[in-house]
């Protein structure tokens, strides 16, 4: 898929420097003219740096209201019964494409974004968003095992280290990602449109979920913290997250080698936004090579940013962490999950019949 070839090259540092607006000598500056306004952000919890929003609303001299989802489909829906005043999202790859076809987007200037400029060209112009008329970049990364060392006998290496592992575990509150592991392991296309294959997944997580104690919304390190699970399928960056608070070494995370989803999640702004200037202002903001990698470094996530590499702004332990620039040899497993209106419904019924089988 494109997306394996471009995060190959992204994450190798092969990509040619991308030309560089103009930056002010202190950083970035905001355009005049938006003192006093709001900007409503929906976005995913912890998937910012501390100071992002603080350091906006200053340079701008606006009031910033965050509100969070747990998921795609979350936010999906509820922009779905109508946008209720956002001007920002952050929409993984292919529910980019799911609002954009479903004209929940509004399309973007990218003249009103000049650090667009900043991003690795193999990002711009994806598979699920031509022209990037509707998103640009914000991070990407994997879906993995995030364990507890002391509560294994083994480091894992194999989903079915998880799977099926005598202690508890936790799953992660991603259909896609979680029925496209259990499509990869049985060997189908994890965007299979056949509803026996993806019956078939369903039966085989249902069987493998006995060790389950919950079904989480990328929130894992609390569990794993109080010891309440042994392993997790989660993000990297919460490993990360997790290591950083306790200062220990206690946590570690894996792509398995069977191969895991790739994800890249995007700014959008959806339809109707209140304030589509200033959204733009915040998407070029995010795209400002020292703000991109503030947030990089703190969420522990692969940057779009290639000014931010080349200049030497993200943190060497990052760049150099397979867990979150993974190998040639572990990305050649990885897949993407792609918008299908052919198997969407045919997901949600067997992720909701996943949950109540396994009472949750």
């Amino acid at each position: 898929m494109r997306i394996k070839t471009w995060l190959v090259a992204a994450a190798a540092g092969l990509l040619v420097s991308a030309p560089v607006f103009a930056q002010d000598s202190e950083g970035w500056v905001c355009p005049e003219g938006f003192e006093g306004q709001t900007l409503n952000v929906y976005h995913w919890s912890s998937y910012v740096a501390e100071d992002t929003i603080p350091n906006f609303e200053e340079a701008c001299g606006v009031t910033v209201n965050f509100d969070v989802y747990v998921s795609n489909e979350d936010m999906i829906g509820r922009l779905r019964l109508g946008n209720p005043g956002y001007d920002i999202v952050v929409p993984t790859g292919y529910a980019v494409e799911i609002l954009a076809d479903e004209g929940l987007l509004s399309p973007i200037n990218l003249d009103n974004i000049p650090n667009i400029a900043n991003v690795s060209p193999d990002l711009l112009d994806p598979v699920y968003d031509p022209g990037n008329q509707y998103s640009v970049p914000y991070q990407w990364g994997t879906i993995g095992i995030f364990y507890n060392i002391n509560a294994v006998d083994e480091p894992p290496t194999s989903w079915y280290d998880l799977f099926d592992h005598e202690g508890s575990v936790a799953w992660l509150e991603d259909m896609r990602g979680m029925i496209g592991i259990a499509l990869n392991l049985l060997g189908y296309d994890p965007n299979t449109t056949n509803e026996d294959e993806i019956a078939e997944a369903r039966d085989w997580l249902i069987e493998h979920g006995d060790n389950v104690a919950a079904i989480v919304a990328a929130d894992s390190k609390t569990l794993l913290q109080n010891g309440d699970v042994d392993m997790a399928i989660d993000y990297p960056g919460n490993t990360f997250q997790l290591l950083a608070i306790c200062e220990c070494d206690d946590y570690a995370y894996v792509v398995p080698e069977e191969g895991t989803q790739l994800w890249m999640d995007n700014v959008a702004i959806p339809l109707d936004a209140p304030n589509q200037p200033l959204a733009e202002v915040f998407m070029d903001y995010l795209l400002d090579p020292q703000v991109g990698a503030d947030i990089s470094n703190y969420t522990y996530y692969g940057t779009p940013n290639q000014v931010a590499l080349d200049d030497g702004l993200i943190l060497e332990e990052i760049l150099t962490n397979p867990a979150i620039y993974p190998s040639d040899e572990v990305r050649a497993n990885l897949f993407q999950s792609d918008s299908n209106p052919d198997n969407e419904l045919l997901f949600f019924n067997a992720w909701d019949e996943i949950r109540v089988a396994l009472g949750q």
